[in-house]
């Protein structure tokens, strides 16, 4: 009979029908790494015997099956199940004492002392010094939440598993210090600059929420620029409006006086047509006027292009429009601006000149433009009624 293969299969067969799903780390998988942690470290002691390898492998597979019963005390439920099974295959008892001991080291807090006690506690705890260590020790983090409701987050699981490995814990054989030591101290500088960036990630953030909560409580600067974009965009969008609608009335009036010379105009040379002439001539005069006043709505007004220093000390022109410095050369236009930005209150100041004198000019456009549609609207109707007036005489 191999009571090893034997053991195993009733490990197997125990766990898949009798271990919840939410242990994710204490399961077969983690079972199966002891038991070859095990047989890894037993192959390097010659001095082991027959019969502790064997308490060690069987050790290895009963150790954790008290999960299924016990969480607290697996251990001990552990031991029950090891002791009931092999008692049943009719193992040895001093044997089944043996594997009972190997079993006992594996709780916490319990110092080995014989070789085959320290071989399973090294493997027990092997994967602290295997590649996957951060993957395997997330898989207890996201297990002690599901059983024992413990929540750690990141960083307060990263603190634990460094106290753990540099206070804690220690490999007992020389062969766990000799070749995996160096892999655990791998995993601590890992965990110890995996910290480490954290911290300065948080600090960051920290000092990112404590700046945007500072400049949106204590200072006006987003505001008072968000005013001026939004009113300057505004402005500019009130002039595009405005030059739009004169364009619009400055080619219907151009369609009206170019079918009036193409159609009526050549018609008014037969004495026949003679009542066309006062309602033709309302109707060019009216549509002129109303190209005209278009024309004023939309003509540019550039002043000088030129400002002295005086005026910009004294704060009496406003640079910020090209009117006033385009005929300029740019040191003495730089020079003007400089002058702005030592003094914030005179940035303020420019730009409120600057919408103000905007918004003078957009009432002077809709002040034309205004006037320009009320032309429009009383030469059409003017030039509606004299035909009918006229064909109504003929």
């Amino acid at each position: 009979m191999d009571i090893i293969k034997t053991s195993q299969e009733f490990v197997k067969k125990y766990f898949n029908n009798n271990l919840p799903s939410k242990f994710l780390y204490h399961n077969l998988k983690h079972t199966e790494n002891v038991v070859n942690r095990v047989v890894e470290i037993s192959n390097s002691y010659e001095e082991l015997t027959k019969d502790e390898k064997e308490a060690l492998q069987l050790a290895a597979w009963f150790h954790d099956t008290g999960y299924c019963i016990d969480v607290n005390n697996h251990e001990t439920e552990s031991q029950k199940i090891a002791k009931e099974f092999l008692k049943n295959e009719g193992y040895d008892d001093d044997k089944i004492k043996q594997v009972l001991n190997v079993i006992e080291a594996t709780k916490v807090g319990v110092s080995p002392e014989t070789l085959p006690e320290k071989i399973i506690k090294d493997a027990d705890c092997g994967h602290f010094a295997t590649e996957d260590f951060e993957e395997v020790s997330e898989l207890l983090r996201q297990e002690l939440k599901l059983v024992k409701k413990q929540k750690f987050n990141v960083n307060e699981w990263i603190d634990e598993n460094l106290k753990v490995l540099t206070e804690k814990h220690q490999f007992y054989t020389d062969y766990t210090r000799k070749n995996w030591a160096e892999k655990k101290q791998e995993n601590i500088l890992n965990l110890i600059n995996k910290k480490n960036k954290r911290q300065k990630k948080l600090e960051k953030e920290k000092q990112k929420a404590k700046f945007k909560a500072r400049y949106k409580n204590d200072n006006p600067e987003r505001s008072i620029q968000t005013l001026f974009r939004v009113a300057l965009r505004n402005h500019i969008k009130l002039s595009d409006i405005a030059d739009t609608k004169a364009n619009i009335l400055l080619s219907v009036n151009a369609i009206i006086i170019s079918l009036a010379l193409s159609n009526i105009i050549p018609k008014l040379d037969n004495p026949e047509n003679q009542h066309l002439m006062l309602p033709t001539l309302v109707l060019v005069a009216f549509s002129v006027a109303s190209i005209l006043l278009s024309i004023l709505a939309t003509r540019p007004n550039v002043t000088s292009g030129q400002f002295t220093k005086e005026q910009v000390k004294n704060r009496a022109v406003n640079i910020l429009f090209f009117g006033n410095f385009h005929k300029m050369d740019f040191d003495n236009y730089l020079w003007g601006i400089n002058e702005i930005l030592e003094d914030k209150d005179y940035v303020y100041e420019a730009l409120t000149k600057d919408l103000y004198l905007l918004g003078v000019v957009l009432a002077r456009k809709y002040k034309l433009l205004r006037l320009t549609y009320t032309t429009f609207s009383i030469g059409i109707v003017l030039s509606v009624i004299s035909f009918v007036v006229a064909f109504w005489m003929m």
